[in-house]
């Protein structure tokens, strides 16, 4: 029996996160198709580029929360062990970056993500997380590669402590759909010209 409830809230997990609730919302209040702005992404950020801050608020919001619910069914209220937990988790992200609603081109998935984090017991995940993310953005010249040190600078942290073995698998599985869904962007390498490190490099040259 665990492993039919298992089964669908994994199942209710992905097609929730498949849901393409900054896409919906550029219909309904801005009546754009925000994949027209920017990079074409169905994410917060182009809701933001179409119709201003108050829309990609209420965008990013559905999309952190779409990442949290049957989480939190599946540790808190069904006290499922933690692999069970990590594969609704991972379930929820996946939709969201292969969403069927979308043909399968679906967001980054970096706001999901956020929230699959917030809805995790194991909170330490959450700060490496966004540590090593913040300070991607505040190094790197591109968003892409910022946006890959969240789990690339988590997971030897969390390989190296025997407790969150299950956790390292988890936080693989985000490295590697994040992977693909950046994947035309890693093709440039990442360079410490951006951020704060590239201000203060170019403030530098005019002094």
């Amino acid at each position: 029996m665990e492993m039919l409830y298992a089964a669908l809230l994994s199942i209710a997990a992905f097609w929730l996160g498949a849901c393409p609730f900054s896409l919906w919302v550029g219909h309904w209040l801005l009546g754009k198709d925000i994949r027209d702005y920017g990079d074409g992404n169905p994410g917060a950020t182009n809701v933001f580029r179409a119709g201003g801050y108050k829309a990609a608020s209420l965008a990013l919001s559905l999309d952190i929360a779409k990442g949290m619910p049957f989480v939190v069914l599946a540790y808190l209220f069904l006290g499922f062990p933690d692999i069970i937990v990590m594969i609704v988790a991972v379930s929820a992200i996946v939709g969201n970056a292969f969403s069927p609603v979308l043909g399968l081109k679906g967001g980054k998935s970096i706001a999901v993500t956020y929230g699959v984090l917030l809805a995790l017991p194991q909170h330490e995940m959450l700060v490496l997380f966004a540590v090593f993310m913040t300070l991607g953005f505040l190094i790197l010249g591109s968003n892409s590669w910022a946006v890959m040190l969240g789990p690339v600078g988590s997971l030897p942290y969390l390989v190296a402590t025997e407790a969150y073995m299950v956790a390292s698998l988890f936080m693989l599985c985000v490295l590697v759909i994040f992977g693909i869904k950046q994947f035309e962007e890693l093709k440039t390498g990442p360079r410490i010209t951006g951020g704060l490190i590239g201000v203060f490099q170019s403030r530098r040259r005019q002094v």
